[in-house]
């Protein structure tokens, strides 16, 4: 069970990244898929979920509006499209998996994990 998330870097503040979380296709096929991310200092917060179909997402009230979770199941690949970002959104961001969609935007009860990916946004 693998999930790698890429993507991340180095952008001013209003500009715009895409992240991608691509799984094996054991973890991804019928697996809700989660965003989190943990600045610098601060504990793993959650950022956005979506279904393992695709026709559900969810995210918190701070990136509403400005980021949009999508996947692409023949690619086994999530991704997280963030516009408008703000010093605030610097921070190493994770993606998740797990079979239940109750459990993928809970950091203590997620199953699976993949490794973070820096971003870093100036002012």
């Amino acid at each position: 069970v693998q999930l790698q998330a890429s993507g991340g870097g180095l952008v001013q503040a209003g500009g715009s990244l895409r992240l991608s979380c691509k799984g094996s296709r054991r973890t991804s096929s019928n697996n809700a898929v989660g965003w989190f991310r943990q600045p610098p200092g601060q504990e793993r917060e959650f950022v956005a979920t979506i279904s393992w179909d695709g026709a559900s997402t969810n995210y918190a009230e701070s990136v509403k509006g400005r980021f949009t979770v999508s996947r692409r199941k023949a690619e086994s690949t999530v991704y997280l499209l963030m516009n408008s970002l703000k010093p605030e959104d610097t921070a190493v961001y994770y993606c998740a998996a797990d079979s239940d969609p109750r459990r993928v935007s809970i950091r203590p009860l997620v199953t699976y994990w993949g490794q973070g990916t820096q971003v870093t946004v100036s002012s």
